[in-house]
């Protein structure tokens, strides 16, 4: 599996004049095949940083997902509002039981 831990830092009317794009992205990334997980979240501590986590079955998923028209339409919106950084970490993992 494939995890991705991405971090924007923006302002908070950034965020919001994302929302529209940020429900498409995860609803149709979501649908993609190989996608288990897909979701954007906001720090309450910072309301400025967004994070968007990523579970894929492979690699090759990942790659396919980076090519669908909807990434390129979210690339656009965050073009017309860009952040102040984004990372992205990427991890190849196993699931594991919670440990007791």
């Amino acid at each position: 599996m494939i995890v991705v831990n991405a971090v924007i830092e923006t302002t908070e009317d950034n965020i919001a004049a994302l929302k529209q794009a940020i429900q498409v992205m995860e609803e149709k990334s979501r649908a993609e095949s190989g996608c288990l997980d897909y979701t954007f979240s906001v720090e309450l501590n910072n309301p400025s940083v967004m994070r968007i986590t990523e579970k894929w079955v492979d690699a090759a998923a990942l790659q396919a997902h980076f090519g669908e028209s909807h990434m390129v339409d979210f690339r656009e919106a965050m073009a017309a509002h860009p952040a102040r950084s984004l990372t992205a970490t990427f991890y190849e993992a196993t699931e594991i039981e919670m440990p007791r």
